[in-house]
């Protein structure tokens, strides 16, 4: 059994606002993550399909389709794939949502690097 790490857990973050989409990268990247980066939600849930990534980092507020449904296709496809909700809005209902769907944490945007980090990093200690 390969023992997972930064280097080889396979990280696919999703969002639609490239700014956000590439801080949110470069922050994973420079604590040595490996990040796939999408913007649109189908090419998202093409990937996972044949590349299965062990850790997902979402977005909710998207214009083909919501975060909740992605979340929904990727159980789907991709049962062992751990969500990360990284969200605008901090909306108790979505946020119960998600996490009945099994989202292992729920962060809004602008939440402090650390915090943010300790949540991605406790997720991944999660994984098989």
């Amino acid at each position: 059994m390969v023992a997972l790490n930064k280097e080889t857990i396979a990280v696919f973050l999703l969002d639609d606002d490239c700014s956000v989409l590439k801080a949110t990268s470069r922050l994973l990247d420079s604590v040595g993550w490996q990040v796939n980066t999408f913007t649109s939600p189908n090419k998202f849930l093409e990937h996972a399909a044949t590349d299965r990534p062990n850790l997902a980092i979402i977005d909710i507020l998207m214009p083909e389709m919501s975060g909740l449904e992605v979340q929904t296709s990727l159980r789907r496809i991709s049962p062992s794939t751990r969500v990360i909700v990284l969200t605008a809005r901090d909306d108790p209902s979505v946020r119960r949502m998600a996490m009945n769907a099994g989202a292992s944490a729920f962060f809004v945007k602008g939440v402090e690097s650390d915090e943010f980090l300790a949540g991605v990093k406790a997720t991944a200690d999660c994984i098989n």
